[in-house]
């Protein structure tokens, strides 16, 4: 029995859920997600709560039971609140400037670095740090590292782009040797 899959999700205010078929369609104040369910699952909505229950009973049907009700929640939460993840550059000569919805690096290369803003993304840039935000958690954690992976941390001087409050882990460089031979 999966602990997480048989709790209800409740469905706030101002965030509307239709089912049709193999599809689950939440519409918020932050944009519309619509999700596939595998056929292992069966999905009820009673009184401004999801249920989520197994279909068939088959090895792995435990799995997509507690993931799906972890995925329409997090859904739910999107389209009502949505996501934001916060990345900082780091390093001397390490620039980024917000153009139109495109970013723009500067990050020590010979020529400067585009970055499209994919669809249901905005992107906010303050000195270092930049907030990538929207109403969908999958597409901003993989937009987030998409840029992260630009230009990784290197770990002699921390130099890169990081996670806001990442900690990156250092390794001693060369140490001076007194030649004594």
């Amino acid at each position: 029995m999966s602990r997480i899959g048989k709790q209800p999700i409740s469905v706030p205010g101002g965030v509307t859920v239709t089912l049709s078929g193999d599809e689950v369609k939440m519409k918020g104040p932050k944009g519309e997600i619509v999700r596939h369910i595998r056929p292992e699952i069966k999905v009820a909505v009673k009184d401004n709560q999801i249920l989520i229950n197994p279909a068939q009973k088959t090895k792995k049907t435990q799995a997509f039971w507690g993931l799906t009700r972890a995925i329409l929640a997090h859904s739910i939460e999107g389209v009502l609140k949505g996501f934001e993840k916060k990345l900082e550059l780091e390093g001397v000569g390490y620039r980024v400037n917000l153009e139109g919805k495109n970013l723009v690096f500067a990050l020590g290369f010979s020529h400067p670095v585009m970055f499209d803003a994919p669809d249901g993304i905005q992107f906010k840039v303050e000195k270092n740090v930049i907030t990538v935000s929207g109403f969908s958690k999958d597409a901003v954690g993989e937009t987030a590292a998409k840029i992260r992976s630009l230009k990784k941390p290197e770990p002699y001087k921390g130099k890169g782009i990081h996670y806001l409050g990442e900690t990156i882990r250092r390794k001693a460089g060369k140490k001076a040797s007194t030649g004594a031979a």
